[in-house]
């Protein structure tokens, strides 16, 4: 009862990305309820007075969930599988099902099973990977933000920054409001890796039941917030039971996101950012801390408060609260190294990630600036040589017509004798040399070159 197992092995299906947990198998109803104390020390009871998550859909971005489950039974929409093969309710691991649970379970039969943080919310189960199992959380942000989604659950992480692919995908939810929450992962070292640090991705740590930091919640500048994470009772298929014991920041990313979607409910007009604002503005600082300022890379700002962040008064602030400014979809700026959060690998195998290719996407953004500022020089420069073509040619034609009216008589010289014939005004003899014969008007000039020939700006 006491021994911990580690999840089983994921194979290929997982890449470079862990799911944030072990586990053990539990027995008896009581235990399974009775177990449950992040809702003890939460009081869901009081809570749920508040905001039992009503209407909010939260995408569970995993390894499926079961939909057979008695806990999850009627809480489950339909999903989607980017590999098309409907694995988002067939899991062959347990994991998607507990964070599921954890997030919006009902438990059964009155006191038996479990019951998640927001019975009233429904679960949007999203398979994580493609038909060829690489990387398919990109596509899964996507869908979901699509698809109703108010916040997305990711308890997994890789190593590293993000890949293109997952930034912009991030940056297409967060510009259709939708709050990402995500695992900081379980090396109980530092950097984190993504999702949970890029800009925009609500970052989270566990803590145990004294409140104190679970001893391998991974740590840095990004981690915003702590919630339970040792020895966490969910629902799923271990070793014949039907609930597991289990450790990691993957339960405590559910955990985050469950009271998302309490305060989602409770305040539907609030952006993601002032959401994430409220659960920042009432975390609890941890006395471990002994008052020490916070943010605390290992805290962030402490450890989640559901009543509190419910019903404290508390200004709704800005748009984008203290999530990372982040980039518009289909924009080459992707999070630094350092300020990235759980997540997937880059994906090589995947074409237009911009692993292992000769040019990587943002360095086609910068090719490309470039050429334009070369392209709009030229322009200008044509420009200015046309009009200076124009000029010369204008002060031609004016110098042509000074010289040719200094040429002719003058209007009002020694008078002429008069002709015979009205009509002929010089009689028979010839016009004086240079006279204007017609009005005063000069001769056509001959037409200009083109200086460009006949092709124009070549």
């Amino acid at each position: 009862m006491t021994l911990t197992r580690t999840m089983r092995a994921l194979g290929a299906t997982t890449l470079a990305a862990g799911l944030l947990l072990s586990s053990a198998p539990l027995a008896s109803a009581d235990e399974v309820r009775d177990g449950q104390w992040p809702n003890q020390q939460f009081d869901l009871d009081k809570v749920w007075s508040v905001s039992r998550g009503d209407g909010v859909i939260v995408a569970v971005i995993d390894q499926g969930v079961d939909t057979t489950h008695p806990d999850l039974a009627g809480q489950v929409l339909p999903g989607y599988d980017p590999g098309g093969q409907g694995r988002e309710k067939k899991p062959t691991v347990d994991h998607g099902t507990s964070m599921a649970a954890i997030i919006a379970a009902k438990g059964h039969g009155g006191n038996a099973g479990v019951v998640g943080m927001a019975p009233g919310a429904k679960i949007l189960p999203i398979f994580k990977n493609t038909a060829a199992n690489s990387d398919g959380i990109p596509e899964g942000i996507r869908w979901a933000a699509d698809n109703g989604a108010r916040v997305i659950n990711l308890s997994q992480t890789s190593p590293g920054a993000a890949s293109p692919r997952m930034n912009d995908a991030i940056a297409y939810a967060a510009a259709k409001d939708v709050l990402i929450i995500a695992g900081v992962g379980n090396d109980g070292s530092t950097p984190i890796g993504n999702p949970a640090n890029v800009p925009g991705v609500l970052a989270v740590g566990a803590f145990d039941k004294t409140g104190k930091i679970w001893a391998k919640s991974n740590y840095g500048p990004e981690v915003m917030l702590t919630a339970p994470g040792s020895e966490i009772v969910v629902a799923g298929d271990c070793s014949g039971s039907k609930y597991c014991s289990v450790n990691g920041t993957s339960p405590a990313t559910a955990y985050v996101s469950g009271t998302a979607a309490l305060l989602r409910a409770k305040f539907p007009n609030l952006t993601a950012g002032q959401i994430a604002n409220r659960l920042v503005k009432s975390a609890k600082a941890p006395a471990a801390l002994g008052g020490a300022k916070l943010p605390d890379e290992r805290y962030g700002y402490g450890l989640i408060r559901p009543y509190e962040a419910l019903t404290q008064d508390i200004p709704a602030g800005p748009e984008q609260g203290p999530l990372g400014k982040i980039a518009a979809p289909g924009g080459s700026a992707s999070a630094p190294a350092a300020t990235t959060s759980g997540g997937t690998a880059p994906d090589s195998s995947v074409a237009g990630t911009g692993a292992g290719d000769g040019v990587k996407s943002e360095d086609f953004s910068i090719v490309g600036k470039g050429l334009a500022v070369a392209a709009v020089v030229l322009l200008v420069l044509a420009g200015l040589f046309v009009v200076l073509i124009v000029v010369l040619v204008k002060g031609s034609k004016r110098r042509r017509a000074a010289a040719a009216a200094s040429a002719a008589p003058a209007p009002y010289g020694y008078p002429q004798a008069q002709s015979p014939y009205p009509n002929q005004p010089y009689g028979h003899q010839p016009p004086p040399y240079g006279h204007q014969s017609y009005g005063g008007q000069q001769p056509p000039q001959p037409p200009q070159q083109n200086p460009y020939g006949s092709g124009g700006n070549q």
